[in-house]
């Protein structure tokens, strides 16, 4: 796939986060293609935000336990220490190569072993690599991803509703489209995040999928769904808001490939990272954080985008 040698930077202004910390610097610019490294600004450290409703991460492409996982497993820990939060949406690709339960204890238990022993939660779906094994059987009913046993399923945190889907090759649309509608329908949630493996917006290797743009948009549209969270793609990508829909691809959790950027790009990197989020009444704060533990993107999400 050819990607274009343009480069787009915008440098926001910096502002204090705290004393000792740097200032927040937004940087929208394809980073690997330019050769600029965007600024970055450390963690800062503010566990008690005033009326934050939830704090989370996402990852996804993860289950390798080679040096890349552990390098993005050790930046969320640390983000943790100084942020705590207790739900990780795991956005597919679980366990490479073939979805083989054996080998969860080196691809998850190990890497994420301080978060799990802190009682954060992995909410999983299931990737194209994880169905290659039983088409995934021993995941689902696995007790650390908690699907229970569902390929598609729906949990709530306070004030967000979270919509799992398995968007693989022979997912059950038939059912789950229904499912999801209704589901959407009848949430009284103010906030809906979806989440599953493959993408729908991308500029990375596999970029959009014109299906999904067509069956699935239209539902998040209807339904005021504000972001959708994925992986398969491994690179870091946000987009704009689309619809009232903002994409989110957080891939690169364990492994990276290039990425290129689209006219509805903010931000893309191949840089190993995960993504945060800080959710409060009338928005969404998120964060590109890598492995050096340093935060490399800022984005908005607001509750309803014109």
């Amino acid at each position: 796939m050819k990607f274009k040698r343009r480069q787009f930077l915008f440098l926001g202004s910096l502002s204090t986060i705290s004393a000792g910390f740097l200032g927040w610097a937004l940087s929208r610019q394809n980073s690997q293609n330019a050769g600029i490294l965007p600024l970055e600004t450390a963690i800062a450290a503010n566990p008690n935000k005033k009326d934050l409703l939830l704090r989370f991460v996402s990852v996804a492409d993860t289950g390798t336990g080679a040096k890349g996982q552990y390098a993005v497993a050790g930046a969320m820990n640390y983000y943790h220490q100084q942020n705590p939060y207790n739900l990780v949406v795991l956005a597919g690709d679980n366990i490479y190569n073939n979805g083989e339960i054996e080998k969860i204890g080196a691809v998850f238990e190990r890497p994420y072993k301080p978060l799990l022993k802190q009682g954060v939660k992995f909410q999983a779906c299931l990737g194209n690599h994880d169905i290659r094994t039983a088409n995934g059987e021993a995941q689902l009913r696995y007790a650390g991803f908690n699907m229970n046993g569902r390929r598609y399923y729906t949990f709530r945190r306070g004030s967000v509703q979270f919509f799992a889907l398995d968007t693989n090759g022979n997912a059950d649309w038939k059912n789950q489209l229904p499912w999801l509608e209704k589901e959407l329908s009848q949430s009284k949630a103010s906030w809906k995040i979806v989440f599953g493996h493959h993408p729908i917006y991308s500029s990375g290797q596999y970029g959009s999928n014109p299906d999904f743009i067509k069956t699935l948009t239209p539902l998040f549209k209807k339904y005021n769904v504000q972001a959708y969270i994925n992986g398969h793609e491994h690179n870091y990508e946000r987009t704009r808001a689309i619809d009232g829909t903002t994409y989110l691809i957080c891939g690169a959790g364990a492994g990276n490939r290039p990425v290129g950027r689209s006219l509805w790009t903010e931000h893309s990197t191949s840089n190993l990272s995960f993504m945060a989020y800080e959710v409060y009444a009338d928005r969404i704060e998120l964060s590109g954080i890598g492995t050096n533990k340093r935060v490399f993107d800022q984005g908005v999400i607001k509750l309803k985008s014109v």
